[in-house]
Parts: structure tokens; sequence; C-alpha cells
């Protein structure tokens, strides 16, 4: 039998979306932008990197073909290699929305085709019953920021004021989420968790999508720094996912990452905890290691998105994706037989783009394993093509949004 390795390198997005125009992100372009900006030599100002950006082993999966389907071009500057191995191409995403769970839920083949609650832009994000419901039930004193704002951001604004009133920080972004920043020591980190479970309730009946729990430590604003604690409490996916299927079949889900949060514990087998991308890739190697057939190890690369994209911070997104890239050959040593591995990205989240969220954008399709023939597969009209093309490299029944590329 086979075996199946899904890989989401959060937020690499190729541009593209035929609908980006309708999200505020006509032009955004995550690798394309990253590429022009080490073209231009200014990938050297941190020190992380040097040149043109540098992706051999995704560029010989098809990386750059699958940009010039996306947007017409290739990436500026990165060198072409002689050959491309395995399949290629690109998807474009019918979820409405461009965040985190809509993209993953679409790539395990169930879009998301409702409206997502989203809370309003203005001097306070969340209205005054929610906020009076959270302190009442989690006996609060009361909360800070109730704003839209990036973490690192209310770390700086409200962070030392949050150690010394003990008030959480709660803020929001133009996904549908809402997050709540709390130190581990001073106020705790299984207080956090229990806070955000009680969050989750009250917002249900908002269709929010996610509560995202956001540990941090430090003693001052200079010194404040997110842990590898995060926790993600997701709504349920609308139907059964891909996940689900395979369980029902008889086969084991490896959810490496925050990969278990973002689908709500549904339909995984087996969690796998590492933080950072290095961390998650040697978590992965060792699931590959443990995976028997018709296995699936599904693994999100989340610092792209959360430390680079979020940050607008384009050398350190260069430098991660350089280091990333490195790490390919290691899994192609761990191939059997039958295997596949498959990667792609949720959405984009282009570092030059205006803002801090998330950009809507085409993402890349490369998959490679022993057997899978080199060819171009063209644009995909949804993810939810990637989720079936799992399916039926893993033997089970087709589900009804999407269509096997194989």
């Amino acid at each position: 039998m086979a075996r199946a390795f899904l890989f989401v390198l959060d937020s690499f997005g190729i541009g593209g979306a035929p609908d980006a125009s309708s999200y505020g992100d006509d032009g955004s372009n995550t690798l394309g932008h990253i590429a022009e900006f080490c073209a231009a030599g200014a990938g050297d100002r941190k020190g992380l990197r040097r040149g043109p950006l540098f992706l051999p082993n995704m560029s010989a999966l098809g990386l750059l073909e699958a940009a010039q389907l996306a947007t017409g071009s290739r990436p500026p500057g990165m060198p072409v290699p002689e050959r491309v191995f395995g399949l290629h191409g690109a998807a474009s995403e019918v979820s409405k929305g461009k965040d985190t769970p809509s993209g993953h839920w679409e790539i395990a083949a169930t879009p998301v085709m409702f409206d997502w609650g989203h809370f309003a832009q203005g001097d306070e994000a969340f209205p005054a019953d929610l906020v009076e419901a959270i302190c009442r039930e989690a006996d609060l004193p009361g909360i800070l920021g109730n704003c839209h704002a990036s973490g690192t951001d209310v770390l700086l604004r409200f962070g030392e004021e949050h150690i010394q009133t003990g008030k959480p920080i709660c803020y929001t972004s133009t996904d549908s989420v809402f997050q709540i920043a709390a130190h581990e020591r001073h106020f705790g980190l299984e207080r956090l968790l229990a806070l955000c479970e009680t969050v989750r309730k009250l917002l249900d009946p908002l269709n929010i999508g996610r509560v995202i729990a956001r540990p941090f430590v430090g003693e001052t604003a200079q010194t404040f720094e997110r842990t590898g604690n995060r926790r993600d409490y997701s709504v349920l996916p609308p139907e059964p996912t891909l996940l689900d299927r395979l369980v029902d079949a008889g086969s084991k889900v490896h959810a490496v990452g925050k990969i278990a949060d973002i689908f709500a514990h549904q339909g995984i087998s087996r969690i796998v905890k590492a933080n950072g991308n290095m961390a998650l890739m040697d978590a992965t190697l060792k699931a590959i290691d443990e995976a028997e057939d018709g296995d699936l190890v599904f693994t999100n690369f989340v610092d792209f998105d959360m430390l680079y994209g979020h940050r607008r911070d384009v050398a350190g997104y260069a430098a991660a994706l350089e280091a990333f890239d490195r790490r390919l050959p290691e899994v192609h040593r761990k191939m059997r037989p039958g295997d596949l591995v498959l990667m792609t990205a949720d959405h984009g989240c282009d570092p030059t783009w205006r803002g801090t969220d998330h950009t809507r954008e085409r993402v890349p399709i490369m998959c490679f394993g022993p057997g899978i023939r080199s060819r171009n597969i063209g644009v995909r009209n949804t993810y939810a093509d990637i989720g079936e093309t799992i399916a039926a490299h893993l033997g089970i029944a087709p589900g009804r949004h999407g269509r096997s590329f194989l």
C-alpha cells in the first residue's frame, strides 16, 4: 500500500488569485516579491543571506513553473533548473476567506462556502456585551487591547500593563479570529487556556473561526517573547474532511504542528508537537519513519506566516525558505515505493504588502515520490483537488468537492 506526506508551507502564496481584488490584494505575490527583494540585493540588510533567492530543490520540483502558471511570469532572479522532476501546478481557493482554517479545510477537500463572522474596525473591536460576558464568565477585572493589531505590537503596547493589572490582552485581525495574549508565569498558561475555552463557547453564536492562545514570557516590553505553547481553538469543519475519511477507512493521520488545532482535533489519530520550522521538519522525518501503509503525515510549517509574513520581514522569510529547501533531500531519502509527498500552502502573506494580514493568492502544488511522473497539471480551480489526490493515492473513495490530478 501507499503512504502520503502533506506539507503546508504556511502563507507561501505565489500570486495571481483571480479574486484578489475583492480582498484588497490585487498584485500581492508572496514568492514573487520576496524574489524581487532578493534579486535587488536588499536581502543583505539583516545579514541573513546574500544574492538571489535560491531554492534549488523546490525549483527542481516545479516551483518556478507553478509561479508562471499563477501569474504569467517567473519570480525574478531565481536560477532556473536544468530539469524539473515531479508533478507541479498551482491552485486557486474557492473558500470565502483567506484564513488558516479555510485554506487547510479546503486542502483537505472541504471548502468553506459560508461567511465567517468578523469583528468590525474601529476604536473598540469587540462588542461591549461580549467583553462583559467574558469578564463575568472568566472572573476577569477587564481586558486590554480590544483592537485590530499584530501580535508583536500588542505586547509592546500592553504587555507591561498586563503584568501589572492581570488583564489579558485581547485583539483581532481581518481574519475571523479572537486572540488572547497572556504571560505564562504572571497570568498562568493553564489559566490562559481555560480562558480561551470560555471565549470559544461565547463566540460560537457569532461564527468566529478561531480563538488563539498567545502565551509569552519576559518582564519588559523589550524582552517579551511569545512561546511555543500557542493553542488554537477552532470550530469544527462543516462536513467530514479528508482526515475523517481516512480515519474511517482505518488509516492513521499523524498531525504535526498546529494541524490538530486547525481541525478541532477531528480526524486526528496522533498529535506531534514541535516549535519552529526546523523542529517541525525533525518531527516530520520521525513521523515518516513511523507511518504505516495507508497513513497520512500532515505538517504545517508555521514560521513562514507567524514569524515573517505577518511581521513583514522579507529577508527573514527568504532565509526561512532557503533553510526549508535545504532539508528536502532528507525527505527524499525517506521515501519508499508507493510514497507520495505533496507540498502546498494555505494562503499568502506577502511580506511586502501593506498591513500585517494574509493576502489572497494562488498556491503552489509540488508533488513527488517513487513512480510519480513529472508533468504540469495546470491551475486547479480549488485546493480540494489536493485532498482528492491524496484520497486517490491512498485508495479511499472520492469526495464531492475536488478531483484527483494523479
